[in-house]
């Protein structure tokens, strides 16, 4: 079971595979995600110098008059990954309109995951379409279940 996800993942990209990441996190980061706080919009995977970071997620302090002076919710956080899957990442960020973005964050036996979905950027039309697709399914449901 997902503690967030992002939701507009698979409406702005085309999500062609997924790896699955461990996450560097503070322990009250940690309490905060568990209770369902935090959000990956606008979120995204880079690499700088054979390490991965995930930008932009926001985390906001679990109990804020217990949190460290300094402390900034959207701070980079490493991302745990094996050699040859940073040198993947490495190369998707040099093929062009390819992108890592984060899909949910979950708990898997007691620890901390991220799903990186590697996506290519949907146009506007792309985008249009998956609207109307999703708005005649609506009605057919609604249709045959009144």
């Amino acid at each position: 079971m997902a503690l967030i996800q992002n939701k507009k993942a698979y409406f702005n990209y085309d999500i062609e595979e997924k790896l699955e990441a461990g996450i560097e996190l503070h322990g009250f980061e940690v309490k905060a995600l568990k209770g369902g706080r935090g959000s990956l919009d606008g979120s995204y995977v880079i690499v700088r110098g054979n390490e991965a970071y995930i930008v932009n997620m926001h985390i906001p302090p679990y109990q804020p008059g217990n949190t460290p002076a300094g402390y900034d919710p959207y701070r980079a956080r490493k991302v745990i990954l094996h050699k040859d899957e940073i040198a993947r990442l490495t190369g998707i960020e040099k093929e062009k309109g390819l992108t890592a973005v984060p899909v949910s964050v979950y708990n898997k036996s007691g620890k901390i995951k991220i799903d990186i979905g590697i996506g290519r950027g949907k146009k506007k039309y792309d985008k249009r379409a998956a609207i109307k697709k999703r708005d005649t399914e609506r009605e057919i449901g609604r249709r045959l279940k009144g």
